[in-house]
């Protein structure tokens, strides 16, 4: 399976990061991780770039990573995947809110909307 996993800075994005690392060493899958800047997050995109690379080289996992510099990332992860044949998505996002209902940032939102390409999302 050829997996495009997208990096924001997140908390849960770093978490999905972990778990398509162990699931990408246990089947084989070809990994792209896209690294970009997401103004919810602490991290600045520098930060985020380094921890990806920091985290693959630990795993012992072959991965591609990419820097999306555009100003859309939800547009962007859309196109890449769409047009790189990819045959999944992967993305953190999804607290809860008090009510239990599940909030979704911006990027993961315009992906889960707009994509054509099979999507996980991870919480």
């Amino acid at each position: 399976m050829n997996v495009l996993l997208g990096v924001g800075g997140s908390d849960l994005s770093y978490r999905a990061l972990d778990e398509t690392l162990t699931r990408a060493s246990e089947t084989g899958d070809d990994l792209t991780v896209a690294v970009y800047e997401d103004e919810d997050a602490a991290d600045d995109v520098e930060t985020v770039a380094r921890r990806v690379r920091e985290r693959v080289e630990e795993s012992g996992v072959e991965a591609t990573i990419r820097r999306i510099e555009g100003s859309s990332p939800g547009s962007d992860l859309v196109n890449i995947a769409e047009s790189e044949d990819f045959d999944r998505i992967v993305l953190g996002g999804g607290n809860r809110s008090p009510l239990g209902k599940i909030q979704l940032g911006s990027i993961v939102e315009f992906v889960l909307l707009n994509a054509q390409t099979p999507i996980t999302l991870i919480r």
